[in-house]
């Protein structure tokens, strides 16, 4: 099973318009809404996060998608479940993870429940003061391919949890405690005048590109050498796959009219075709919806 392939079914089922991105805009209420969940041994491992980290990239994760809408988040409710050998210091702990992510954005409400492990949901409501809201099938021909922040720190960060080695910093903090580009991400909704496309990098940079292309039913054509990295990530084997594939970087890509200086890094434009042509050591790569589907995280392989 694959992620995308159940929500296909759900959307079949339900028939809302709203299911597809990352966040649901309900323009009649001029919010969005957002929903993301993380299950211990599928997205999170306690033996080498403590539960303040968790807390703080718990609430990271959905911030990072109300701003790649385009949106402000406001309100957050979180709902936590826990094993018996969980007590009052993990939680104490959890929310002041959560409390130092948060900034102004407030904790109205949840629950919190029993189970075999622990279990995190967490919602958050972005008010749009009438900012122009992103969608993945926004992108158009002539448009011009944008990202802020830096890719393949966190994959290269949990590779090295993965073998107890805490001796880079700077990756594993990036796994653990990850920044988001909320300012990119507002400046962008807050300039384009016209429908744009714009992504969390979340499941990775490619997920994001392949994403935009195929529900906007367009090439996206984009140039590795102008993706942004930290070049220590050099030092890794199959440290290109980490920046194009590597999840949890929490950059944004903005797919927008090629007018607007909206900031970030120009990797790539969008032309007529469907799906990513990647530029790398001069040659030229397609990669088809299926293609980077194969190759990014799957929520359900554990």
């Amino acid at each position: 099973m694959r992620e995308k392939e159940l929500i296909d079914v759900i959307k079949n089922i339900i028939g809302s318009e709203y299911i597809g991105d990352d966040c649901a805009y309900l323009k009649d209420l001029g919010v969005v809404v957002t929903q993301d969940s993380l299950v211990e041994g599928v997205h999170f491992s306690l033996e080498y996060m403590t539960p303040k980290q968790l807390g703080y990239k718990s609430a990271m994760v959905n911030l990072s998608d109300v701003y790649a809408s385009g949106s402000e988040p406001k309100y957050m409710t979180i709902s936590l479940s826990l094993p018996k050998d969980k007590d009052e210091n993990f939680v104490k702990e959890f929310y002041e993870g959560i409390k130092s992510a948060c900034g102004d954005v407030k904790v109205v409400g949840g629950d919190i429940t029993g189970a075999d492990r622990v279990f995190v949901s967490i919602c958050v409501i972005g008010k749009t003061n009438e900012r122009n809201i992103s969608s993945r099938s926004n992108a158009k021909e002539g448009y011009k391919v944008v990202v802020s922040g830096l890719h393949g720190l966190s994959a290269a960060g949990l590779s090295l949890l993965k073998k107890g080695d805490y001796s880079n910093n700077e990756f594993v903090k990036a796994h653990l405690e990850p920044e988001i580009q909320g300012e990119f991400a507002l400046k962008v909704s807050g300039m384009v005048k016209e429908p744009y496309g714009m992504m969390d990098t979340s499941d990775g940079l490619m997920d994001a590109l392949s994403a935009i292309a195929n529900e906007s039913g367009v090439l996206l054509e984009v140039d590795f050498d102008k993706i942004s990295y930290d070049k220590n990530i050099e030092k890794f084997e199959n440290w290109q796959n980490m920046v194009l594939f590597g999840g949890e970087d929490y950059g944004i890509v903005a797919v927008v009219p090629e007018e607007y200086n909206v900031g970030g890094t120009k990797i790539g434009k969008v032309k007529f075709g469907l799906g990513v042509d990647l530029i790398f050591n001069g040659e030229k790569r397609h990669y088809s919806k299926e293609d980077v589907e194969n190759k990014v995280f799957n929520h359900f392989n554990y």
